[in-house]
């Protein structure tokens, strides 16, 4: 628990390098933008930012009622955790690149804020929250996965929304494939073949997994590091990290770790 403050620095100071260039002010002013101003120019991925003055705190009260609404989370680095060299040797995580082009942000999620003594709890309830994702290895190798926040549950200490505010939960990481999707041996969940056309046999146990669709859900950990708060709109900005796994191919090979970091964005709402 004590490295997260410093994790919190080190991935403020990682996008603020990557962010210079905007000036501090909004990545893109929604309410004043039309679709050509945007188009193929990739600011629609991005997320709003604030100003670094902005640095106030928001107190919150256990008799009223909030929701954290218009989240963005925008991924700006992915990394996959490998195979170790040898066995003495601890897996480690390396860096990817996002093929993905515009299109991986999460947006629009909102969730219930609660208040009860010194902690508060955020559910989320839904908007855009989950994005297909794939990111290419030094090696050749391409790792897709599904980034989400269904269902997450984060808590974080305190009775306020301020620049030292970390949550900290858990949410689930749908399937990557959807139950029509077919292999390129026709085989799927609900559609296609039982099993593949011209293989010695259809029964054969080391072909089960293949053979054998199933729909795999996964459950990831994230935490969401506030730094930057505007108490007079209830808007507040900062970084994100998640960990959860990738696709299995619907039951066909084993998931690996996937750790996603990036900018949050969204605005705190007394409803």
């Amino acid at each position: 628990m004590r490295f997260r403050p410093l994790l919190a620095l080190t991935l403020a100071l990682c996008l603020t390098v990557l962010t210079a260039c905007g000036g501090g002010s909004k990545a893109v002013d929604r309410s004043n933008v039309t679709y050509e101003d945007i188009v193929n120019t990739g600011k629609a991925n991005d997320c709003p930012n604030l100003p670094e003055s902005a640095r106030g705190s928001i107190s919150l009260n256990e008799s009223k009622r909030y929701q954290l609404r218009g989240m963005c989370l925008h991924p700006t680095e992915v990394f996959v955790k490998g195979e170790p060299a040898n066995k003495r040797q601890e897996a480690q995580f390396v860096a990817g690149k996002i093929l993905t082009r515009y299109t991986s942000s999460l947006d629009q999620v909102y969730g219930d804020l609660s208040v009860s003594g010194d902690t508060l709890t955020f559910k989320e309830k839904g908007g855009f929250d989950f994005q297909p994702i794939t990111v290419l290895l030094p090696g050749g190798e391409e790792i897709p996965f599904t980034f989400s926040t269904k269902k997450l549950e984060a808590k974080a200490q305190g009775a306020a929304i301020s620049t030292s505010t970390d949550f900290e939960g858990t949410y689930r990481a749908p399937s990557y494939r959807t139950s029509n999707f077919l292999d390129p041996k026709g085989r799927g969940l609900t559609t296609g073949y039982g099993a593949a056309v011209g293989l010695p046999s259809a029964d054969n146990e080391e072909l089960s997994v293949e053979n054998v669709k199933r729909y795999v859900d996964g459950s990831g950990k994230m935490s969401l590091f506030i730094n930057k708060v505007d108490s007079e709109t209830g808007e507040f900005a900062g970084v994100f990290s998640a960990t959860q796994p990738s696709d299995t191919d619907m039951g066909g090979k084993e998931a690996v770790d996937v750790k996603i970091t990036g900018q949050l964005y969204g605005r705190l709402e007394e409803v």
